[in-house]
């Protein structure tokens, strides 16, 4: 088969792999229909995530068709079309019962990582009955992989961690895909203010389509005071970090208001500044979290009923022999406007 592996820091190659083999009486082979590239692959290609080693195929998110089986596998059969979770859960162990999937001793994101992933066109699907999710009739599959990975991530780590709330305010910083998929599940929860704040004047854009309240290009280094205008001098209630790097995790803090929460989502590959010196008497909460996808049935119901429209977050799309020309495209996204983009294996 077809599949794209990592060789090491900025090095990747799209290879003729073996096709994948049931291991354990838990396991499904899925036929990739649909996936995508993540920005954990782009941190996975900087050498950002030492537990990924060269060799291993990518990817963490798409849809596909069951083709086999194992022994133990009940919940689903061959030819079942399937959503496949980034996170792979046991569903037995005391963090799974705990419902922190994202740690489950046997499993946790590992798709892509520690095991080989998605961008391929079979992968291996370890703890099937509880890591699959069947796909609603009539529902897009395209816009089904998005709930793979980054609006559960965009939920969970962004919305829920951050405590948002009615009439509560909120930044996001970042308006990348996952900065976006936080945005479309914030309004859930009917904020006041939806503040999102990138360097991309066309993400700002797409930003105000997707309901934001207020853009701000954060160019000028300015960004703090004019989240601080918008407030009337307090800060927001939710700082929201969606871009992985030291210099927007400060800015949140920066933005932050007395009894606020810092919510920080990115995927961060260097140490980052925490001003306690400022902050040890304002009353914040600094959360981190691996997306457990607990949410997923939820958002599959919002999803299914058009309460929100993942699909949005589309921008390209390749065939998986086109899979280097996707990932230049999703990692020049400045210049070329790309979101989520969409690989047919």
């Amino acid at each position: 088969m077809k599949a794209l592996v990592y060789q090491g820091p900025g090095l990747k190659s799209l290879e003729d792999r073996p096709k994948p083999e049931i291991q354990a009486p838990g396991d499904a082979i899925v036929r990739i229909l649909k996936t995508t590239i993540c920005g954990t692959d782009l941190h996975i290609l900087k050498g950002d995530v030492p537990t990924c080693t060269p060799g291993r195929i990518l990817g963490h998110e798409g849809v596909g068709v069951v083709e086999a089986v194992g022994a133990g596998v009940t919940a689903f059969r061959p030819g079942d079309h399937v959503l496949i979770s980034c996170i792979s859960s046991c569903g037995k162990c005391e963090n799974c019962r705990r419902g922190m999937y994202s740690h489950c001793v046997t499993g946790g994101w590992i798709l892509g990582n520690t095991i080989d992933g998605t961008q391929a066109e079979y992968v291996r699907i370890p703890h099937a009955d509880t890591s699959l999710y069947p796909v609603p009739p009539g529902v897009d599959e395209e816009a089904l992989v998005m709930l793979s990975d980054i609006l559960p991530t965009g939920f969970e780590c962004g919305v829920l961690n951050g405590k948002v709330a009615p009439g509560s305010t909120v930044a996001i910083v970042g308006a990348g895909p996952i900065g976006l998929a936080t945005l479309l599940t914030a309004q859930f929860y009917s904020p006041s203010q939806i503040i999102l704040i990138d360097l991309d004047d066309g993400r700002l854009e797409v930003a105000r389509r997707f309901g934001a309240t207020h853009t701000i290009n954060s160019t000028d280094g300015k960004a703090a005071e004019a989240v601080l205008a918008l407030t009337a001098g307090r800060g927001v209630d939710v700082s929201i970090e969606a871009v992985g790097i030291p210099a927007t995790f400060v800015l949140c803090q920066d933005i932050v208001a007395p009894g606020g929460t810092i919510a920080n989502i990115g995927v961060h590959g260097h140490p980052a500044d925490l001003h306690l010196e400022r902050l040890w008497s304002q009353n914040i909460a600094i959360t981190t979290r691996l997306v457990d996808t607990v949410s997923t049935p939820m958002l599959l119901k919002t999803v299914q009923s058009r309460k929100v429209d993942p699909a949005r977050l589309i921008t390209h799309r390749f065939r998986l022999d086109q899979v280097l020309d996707a990932y230049d495209t999703f990692g020049r996204a400045a210049e070329t406007r790309a979101l989520k983009v969409i690989i047919e294996a």
